[in-house]
């Protein structure tokens, strides 16, 4: 029994759903998301969704929750969307922002340009004495996670000084370094 999938998903004021056979629109004040589904039946009553099972077989209850969770994240995106901060530690290591044109000087010879997908809002903080930290912005939750993890992955974090580009609010596993 999927305890995620038998969830209800409560309809805020100012987003409409609008579901079809094998599709869900949702649209809110932030933006609009679409969604394909199969196998599970999705019923709104009294701004309440609720998902529900064709049949018992393996594939059809692992798609049960799935689809809870994605229309679930779809409307919390469209009425407050998501945020993901990004903190460069290291010496010398920047970013800036012209537009949707990210910036980042992390060590390399060339500083690394990146494009930002139109949905995505990005803003970069420099203050002086702390770390530069990037702000991603939007209503789409799969969009700022996989822009995030793009961006991390240019300089991930190393165990022994902690250097790289980590999520903030990230721990960071440390190693001990060379005994003398």
């Amino acid at each position: 029994m999927s305890r995620i999938g038998n969830n209800p998903i409560t309809i805020p004021e100012g987003v409409t759903v609008d579901i079809q056979p094998t599709q869900i629109h949702v649209k809110g004040k932030l933006g609009e998301l679409t969604q394909e589904y199969s196998e599970v039946e999705i019923k709104i009553d009294d701004n309440i969704i609720t998902i529900l099972r064709s049949s018992e077989k393996k594939s059809v209850k692992s798609k049960h929750g799935l689809y809870r969770a994605l229309i679930a994240n779809m409307i919390e995106g469209v009425s407050n969307g998501f945020t993901k901060e990004l903190e460069l530690v290291g010496v010398g290591y920047r970013a800036s922002n012209q537009g949707q044109k990210l910036d980042l000087a992390l060590g390399f010879s060339h500083n690394i340009l990146l494009d930002i997908a139109p949905e995505i809002k990005i803003e970069t903080v420099s203050e002086k004495g702390k770390n530069p930290i990037v702000k991603l912005t939007s209503h789409d939750k799969q969009l700022v996670g996989f822009v995030a993890a793009k961006i991390r992955s240019f300089r991930k974090p190393e165990p022994y000084k902690g250097k790289g580009i980590k999520f903030v609010g990230e721990q960071i596993r440390r190693k001990a370094g060379k005994s003398a």
